[in-house]
């Protein structure tokens, strides 16, 4: 029961900070939000790709080693 109020509570306040950001409604930043949940290891894989290899030599990162929410 703890995992499912952990999912709940980051659920919530990532789609309560989309809402104040983006200026949308509470329904378009709760889809939003939950998109984000449900892919966030290729979210988290493609942000930092983009933004660490871009501009640098760096070797290429490895996925299995990039979590979002552990």
């Amino acid at each position: 029961m703890h995992t499912t109020t952990q999912k709940r509570k980051t659920l919530m306040n990532l789609s309560w900070e989309i809402q104040r950001k983006k200026k949308c409604t509470r329904s378009k930043s709760l889809q939003s939000a939950w998109a984000i949940t449900l892919n966030d290891d290729i979210v988290v894989y493609h942000l930092v790709r983009k933004h660490s290899t871009q501009h640098s030599k760096q070797k290429p990162l490895n996925p299995n080693s990039l979590q979002l929410f552990s």
